[in-house]
């Protein structure tokens, strides 16, 4: 065994739950090697570089003006979890290990301090109730889940605060490393330590945003210089991961689904998208017939209420880019049959939609740091309809920063699982029954 040279303590270390039960111990690092990690207290072996240290030239399609060079000045080592090993520790850091039958999830997404010049969005980085993550991952972290999952948008530091702008002062933006740290790393690193996190795809993950650093630190396949959002050229293929399942129980799986290239408009049969997303759906059409009960997660929701200055009026929030292409596979429900619940972000809030059609449960969770958005209808008449024949029977939704967690009840055998909404403080919101493609919620104390 190679010894091991490097004695600074990593800035990160956590578990990324991969296809299957595959799971992968990822460290995140400033020494000049990687680091050893010990499985089951057996002597420590170092671990596998997966991407060294880098400065990268801005991209010339970066979504902001005022781009700059990412300078990541952090090395990423990993290493694949043995089958059979329940403990490992990297570093003093004793890891969680990943559990084969699923009880407790924690769920979020959109989870970072907006600073977006184009928009001219700037969100108070520095006041904790204005960007509320840090509580939201304590908070989540105290409810001790067997797996955590990241919907996607993690990275929203994307311009430098405006001179005079005491909310986001002297904060770190851009797309490298600084900004990571500050976005995710840090705030989520009490929730980091509690599971082994599914991470999906947002578009502020595309190539042209921060995907280097998704690639760098959250992707769950091995490092792929053809997949590194280095080179634009490569794009096409960089910003369209193929779709994955992640193992819940003998019954249940999740369907990880990577949106960040879509678009809010329709596309038509000769755009790049469409094909991409016509094939990865097919994928998991296929992935779906594995287990008897899925849910289907990507970041951009297929099937939602969008915020309306007329809280009276129902506006759809779907995006059109997926369901311009999903609606031509599966025309009755946009998604295959065998998967109870859609899961996403994108849209900053809490809202749990269930339809009398035939239409699997959408619930949107985007709310858990990054600023919230509009005024969102709270009553309107049963039997509404959403993009196409998709009509409303059951809603719930929130405004309010919080999180969710997704409880199996019983042995899973009949897909029967409580979803609940807290705030910020962990306190209950709505508790929500999730069967049979459905969700009903109720207000927590009622």
């Amino acid at each position: 065994v190679p010894s091991v040279t490097s004695v600074a303590a990593p800035d990160a270390v956590f578990t990324v739950q991969a296809e299957g039960q595959r799971a992968i111990v990822r460290v995140v690092t400033r020494a000049d090697s990687c680091p050893g990690i010990s499985w089951g207290g057996k002597p420590s072996e170092v671990m596998n570089l997966r991407v060294a240290a880098a400065t990268l030239p801005a991209r010339q399609d970066a979504i902001q003006a005022d781009s700059k060079p990412a300078v990541f000045d952090v090395r990423t080592c990993e290493a694949t979890w043995p089958q059979g090993v329940h403990s490992a520790s990297v570093a003093g850091t004793t890891l969680v290990a990943p559990r084969a039958d699923i009880k407790r999830i924690v769920i979020i997404a959109d989870t970072g301090c907006r600073m977006k010049a184009s928009e001219n969005a700037f969100q108070d980085c520095n006041d904790s109730a204005k960007w509320p993550f840090a509580k939201v991952a304590r908070s989540a972290a105290a409810k001790h889940p067997d797996l955590v999952i990241h919907i996607g948008d993690i990275h929203y530091r994307e311009s430098p605060c405006p001179a005079g702008n005491a909310g986001c002062a002297n904060v770190a933006w851009g797309y490298g490393y600084d900004a990571w740290q500050a976005d995710f790393f840090k705030p989520a690193a009490p929730l980091l330590a509690a599971a082994p996190w599914v991470l999906v795809r947002g578009n502020h993950e595309s190539c042209a945003r921060a995907g280097q650093g998704w690639f760098r630190f959250m992707d769950a396949q091995p490092w792929n210089e053809a997949r590194s959002c280095n080179q634009s050229a490569l794009d096409k293929e960089a910003d369209y991961s193929q779709p994955y399942a992640v193992n819940l129980s003998p019954f249940a799986q999740l369907l990880i689904f990577d949106s960040s290239k879509t678009s809010g408009k329709p596309f038509s049969p000769e755009d790049l998208s469409y094909g991409k997303y016509q094939a990865n759906m097919q994928v998991v059409q296929q992935l779906a017939r594995q287990k008897p009960h899925n849910f289907f997660m990507s970041h951009h929701p297929l099937l939602a209420v969008a915020p309306s200055k007329d809280t009276r009026q129902l506006k759809n929030g779907g995006n059109l880019g997926l369901t311009s292409v999903f609606e031509t596979l599966h025309p009755a429900r946009l998604l295959p049959d065998g998967i109870d619940a859609s899961m996403h972000g994108h849209l900053h809030f809490f809202e749990a939609i269930s339809f009398k059609t035939a239409h699997p449960a959408s619930i949107i969770m985007g709310n858990a740091g990054s600023a919230n958005e509009g005024t969102l209808a709270t009553t309107f008449t049963v039997g509404e309809k959403l993009h196409g024949n998709a009509v409303i029977e059951d809603y719930a939704a929130t405004t309010a920063y919080g999180f969710a967690t997704l409880d199996r009840v019983d042995g899973g055998e009949s897909g029967d699982w409580l979803l609940t909404e807290f705030d910020t403080d962990g306190k209950a919101v709505f508790l929500c029954k999730v069967k049979n493609n459905k969700s009903q919620c109720t207000k927590a104390g009622l």
